[in-house]
C-alpha cells in the first residue's frame, strides 16, 4: 500500500482511515457520503466525522498546491469562502495525473447549491436576492486583492442569511492573490462571469425543455450592475470643508451598515486654487463583517452578516427596554440578552424545526415574524406570545418582496 503525504490544519481529523491509495472515484469507505453539489472538472467526494462534512477535491498536484495556498490565505481575508483543511500528495503517481493530489475543505454548513433556487428555468422571486449575492462576494473577493478568474454559479454554495442570500466561494484553481486589483483586472473578472452565468443559465435552459429566448441570459449582465453600483458606494469622491467633520462620521456609519469595515481614514488635500480650503475624504475599507465582529465581541454568537444585523438590532431593543446607559450596564445586559432572551428561545426553537435547519436563520425567521406581529398591531408583542403566533403559523421564513426591499435599502431597515 502506497502511503501519501498529508498536510492537514489542527482541529481536524487526521484522515488516516481513508483510501488514498486508490483514485477518488474507485472508492468505497464506509465514511463517504451523499450531499448537494454543483457540476465539477474534477472529481469530488464527500465523508463525515462526527458532525463534520468534509469535501474532497482530486487535481492534479500543481494545481492542488496552488488551490491549497490560494484558499487558505482568503481565509485569513475574508469569511464567505469555504475552510480548506487539508493537502494531500501521491508521491508515487505522475505529477500530470488527475489524482496526483487533492485539496480537503470542511463542507458548508446549511448551504444549498443554485439549482434548489431554479423555479421555471430562472431563479424567479429568488433572483433579486442571487443578484446581491453574487455581486457582494465578488467586491469582497476583489477588496481583498483576489482575481477569480472563474466565477460561475457552479462554483458557488448558497445559504440563507436572514432575509437575504449569502454566496461562499468553494473554488480557487484558476485565482490570483494581489496586494490590489486594478481596474482592468477587476472588469476582466466580471467578463468572465457574465460568460459563465450565462453558459449556466443556458444548461438550465436546455435541461428543461426551454427555448434559449426563455432562458435568463442576462443574468451575469445584471450581477456587474450590482457590483458597480455597490463599488461606487464604497469608493465615491467626498469633498469636505473644515467645518464637515460630520460627513466623516456620516460615511462611516453608511458603510458599516452596508456591512463593512473601515479600516482607515484619510483626508487629503485636493488641488489649491479653491476659495475654502477643502479635502478629499477617502476611506479604506475592509470585510463585510462589521456587524457579525460586533455581535460576536458582545455576546460570543457566531452569526453571518444579515443574520448578525438581525440579532443585533434584538439585543438593541432589549437594552433599550432596560435602564441604564454605562459601558458595564451595556456589558451586563448583552449577558442578560443572552441568557435570558436568546438562548431560551434558541432552545424552543431547536425543540420544533427540522434536523438540517440552520437554528440561527430560524432565530431571524421568528425575529421577522415578530416584528410583522408588531407592525400590524402597532404595539409591542412579548416574545412568548409572538412565538406561539409564529408556531402556529407554521414558522415562516422571509416574505421575499420584503426581504428584497430591505436589501435594496443596504440594510437601513432594521427591525427592532
Amino acid at each position: 500500500m502506497s502511503t501519501p503525504t498529508l498536510s492537514i490544519r489542527p482541529g481536524h481529523p487526521p484522515f488516516l482511515d481513508l483510501d488514498w491509495d486508490r483514485p477518488l472515484e474507485v472508492w468505497d469507505n464506509e465514511r463517504l457520503v451523499d450531499v448537494p453539489t454543483g457540476v465539477h472538472r474534477h472529481v469530488v467526494r464527500f465523508v463525515a466525522y462526527d458532525d463534520e462534512i468534509y469535501a474532497i477535491k482530486e487535481l492534479p498536484r500543481r494545481v492542488a498546491r496552488h488551490e491549497y495556498r490560494t484558499l487558505r490565505a482568503l481565509g485569513q481575508r475574508l469569511s464567505p469562502v469555504a475552510t480548506v483543511v487539508g493537502l494531500v500528495e501521491r508521491d508515487w503517481v505522475s505529477d500530470d495525473r488527475e489524482w496526483s493530489a487533492a485539496v480537503i475543505t470542511r463542507y458548508v454548513k446549511h448551504a444549498f447549491t443554485y439549482r434548489e433556487l431554479i423555479s421555471g428555468g430562472n431563479f424567479g422571486p429568488r433572483r433579486t436576492q442571487m443578484l446581491d449575492a453574487v455581486a457582494g462576494l465578488l467586491v469582497e473577493l476583489h477588496l481583498a486583492g483576489c482575481f477569480w478568474g472563474d466565477c460561475s454559479l457552479s462554483n458557488l454554495l448558497y445559504r440563507y442569511d436572514a432575509g437575504a442570500i449569502q454566496a461562499v466561494m468553494i473554488d480557487a484553481e484558476t485565482s490570483e492573490l494581489h496586494d490590489e486589483l486594478s481596474n482592468g483586472q477587476r472588469m476582466h473578472d466580471l467578463d468572465i462571469m457574465v460568460v459563465n452565468v450565462a453558459g449556466g443559465m443556458a444548461d438550465i435552459a436546455a435541461e428543461q425543455g426551454l427555448d434559449l429566448d426563455e432562458a435568463d441570459m442576462r443574468l451575469g449582465e445584471d450581477v456587474v450592475s450590482r457590483y458597480e453600483a455597490l463599488w461606487s458606494e464604497l469608493y465615491h469622491p467626498v469633498l469636505i470643508g473644515p467645518h464637515d467633520g460630520y460627513l466623516v462620521r456620516e460615511r462611516v456609519e453608511r458603510l458599516n451598515a452596508l456591512g463593512f469595515e473601515v479600516e482607515g481614514i484619510d483626508l487629503l488635500p485636493i488641488e489649491a486654487g479653491q476659495e475654502e480650503r477643502r479635502l478629499q475624504l477617502s476611506v479604506t475599507v475592509g470585510g463585510r463583517s462589521f456587524h457579525s465582529v460586533r455581535l460576536r465581541e458582545l455576546t460570543g454568537i457566531e452569526a453571518s452578516e444579515h443574520q448578525a444585523r438581525y440579532i443585533l438590532a434584538d439585543l438593541r431593543y432589549f437594552e433599550a427596554s432596560h435602564a441604564g446607559s454605562s459601558a458595564t450596564g451595556k456589558a451586563v445586559r448583552a449577558i442578560r440578552w443572552r441568557v435570558e432572551v436568546f438562548e431560551p428561545l434558541l432552545l424552543k426553537i431547536a425543540e420544533n424545526m427540522e434536523p438540517d435547519d440552520d437554528v440561527v436563520q430560524r432565530y431571524c425567521d421568528y425575529l421577522h415574524h415578530r416584528y410583522l406581529i408588531a407592525a400590524a398591531q402597532e404595539r409591542d408583542v412579548p416574545n412568548d406570545e409572538a412565538f406561539e403566533q409564529w408556531l402556529d403559523a407554521g414558522m415562516p421564513g422571509y416574505d421575499l418582496d420584503i426581504a428584497a426591499t430591505e436589501q435594496r435599502l443596504g440594510g437601513a431597515a432594521v427591525e427592532v
